[in-house]
């Protein structure tokens, strides 16, 4: 992990997950909430992972924000907001199964938008999220 703190803030990079496509980091603390930037299905070396497949790839998701939230010292019982982006909001019901896998019994305030596109040609889900990562 490189942290880089700037007055209030600290910047989070995870070094095994694939560069950044953009000028952005994967997540940024701001006090004591996490703050992740939209998680792709892309391997360490940004290659997409699970093409054409919903299920797959929102596993890739969770696992890469697993890494992101290890590094801030957090879980996914800390999560306490997720914005889904779907290409396909039919796709809802297969990805929950796996969504429910990585938060267990907790719930976080949800939103799903299905989207015309995301940012890597062949992605199918995108997924955002604030979570409470209050040092203890």
């Amino acid at each position: 992990m490189l942290a880089r703190a700037m007055g209030g803030r600290e910047e989070i990079r995870v070094e095994s997950m694939s560069e950044p496509l953009s000028h952005y980091t994967d997540a940024v603390r701001g006090g004591d909430q996490l703050y992740i930037s939209g998680v792709a299905p892309l391997d360490g070396d940004g290659r997409l992972v699970g093409a054409g497949d919903p299920v797959a790839q929102t596993r890739r998701v969770f696992e890469n924000m697993a890494q992101i939230l290890d590094a801030a010292g957090a879980s996914f019982a800390d999560i306490v907001k997720i914005t889904v982006y779907l290409k396909d909001v039919s796709h809802r019901q297969a990805i929950n199964p796996v969504r429910q896998e990585f938060f267990g019994d907790a719930r976080p305030a949800s939103t799903l938008v299905e989207v015309s596109d995301l940012a890597v040609p062949g992605m199918l889900v995108e997924v955002e999220a604030v979570a409470w990562a209050g040092r203890a």
